[in-house]
């Protein structure tokens, strides 16, 4: 007999709604989710609704399951001539809850959102310190009452400077999501990605580097150096920034041509500047998901 249930993660999140068709909109046309699954409606018998601490008259249930990108699915409820408590629990109630959901724009998600008329509970808040700190979070209403949230922590949250020896589970991160939909990209096309790559960190202008860096790096990327790891568009950014600043006068070029094996480049390069003093050579590896790339290793030849 197992001594543990085996449970590799969070499958979906159950709520009720008091309007299927207003949820399934809700879902669909503010967050871009989609309905996969569908029961019922159905009766429900009497046991089921005591065994369920639900009221005897409240009838058919109707079921969807609604794919909310990476992550847990939602399985939505709705009951026809429903007989439960129509008020939502206060926050300091026990059973109260709320879903969190990660964007990588904060200010351009609360924007859409308000311009589509949610209310929300507040403004956002970057957490200042501790083990949250870096994590901006704010709390909204769906149409029918339920308390949500959006949250971001596009560089990572505070305990995770700290080396921790499990890391919690993001939807930011590309490791572990398999079952995503990937669109294959051909070897050229990598290769055009590796050379944008190439111009972005020659690129002094910072707004110019950052078209770029849009173009062909994930929002929540992560640059793995031997001594560091860098996790999103600013802080890349920074480090090419810090690096030019100190080679002002050297840029980066091939050493060898780009390999390309299914997902996976390589890049040898070397720094130097006009006169060919070199500055540094190494080998960049990078990780190429849904047509960006998701995390950059970078190997620098020891001198």
């Amino acid at each position: 007999m197992s001594t543990k249930a085996n449970i590799l993660g969070i499958d979906h999140v159950g709520i009720n709604v008091p309007d299927l068709q207003q949820a399934m909109e809700f879902f669909s046309d503010i967050f871009g989710f989609s309905e996969v699954t569908r029961l019922g409606p159905f009766p429900l018998d009497e046991s089921w609704k005591k065994n369920n601490n639900m009221h005897l008259n409240t009838g058919a249930v109707t079921i969807k399951m609604v794919h909310a990108g990476t992550g847990a699915s939602i399985e939505v409820f709705s009951y026809q001539d429903n007989h439960g408590n129509k008020v939502h629990p206060g926050s300091d109630d026990i059973g109260a809850s709320h879903i969190g959901f990660y964007t990588a724009d904060m200010n351009g998600a609360v924007a859409f959102l308000k311009s589509k008329g949610i209310q929300f509970l507040g403004e956002p808040f970057t957490m200042p310190s501790g083990d949250t700190a870096g994590e901006t979070w704010v709390y909204f209403l769906a149409p029918w009452g339920a308390k949500m949230e959006l949250v971001s922590y596009p560089d990572g949250k505070g305990y995770e400077k700290n080396d921790p020896e499990k890391v919690l589970w993001s939807p930011k991160n590309g490791a572990g999501n398999s079952h995503l939909e990937k669109v294959p990209l051909t070897e050229e096309e990598i290769r055009k990605i590796v050379e944008q790559h190439l111009v972005l960190w020659n690129e002094r202008d910072e707004s110019k580097r950052k078209i770029i860096m849009e173009q062909i790096y994930a929002p929540d990327m992560e640059m793995v150096d031997r001594h560091f790891v860098a996790v999103g568009h600013k802080a890349i950014s920074g480090f090419v920034a810090g690096l030019q600043e100190k080679f002002p006068d050297s840029f980066f070029s091939h050493a060898a041509p780009v390999n390309v094996h299914h997902n996976i480049a390589r890049m040898f390069w070397q720094l130097s500047n006009e006169s060919k003093t070199n500055s540094g050579s190494g080998m960049d590896m990078f990780v190429i998901e849904n047509g960006k790339v998701q995390k950059l290793y970078v190997f620098v030849d020891q001198a």
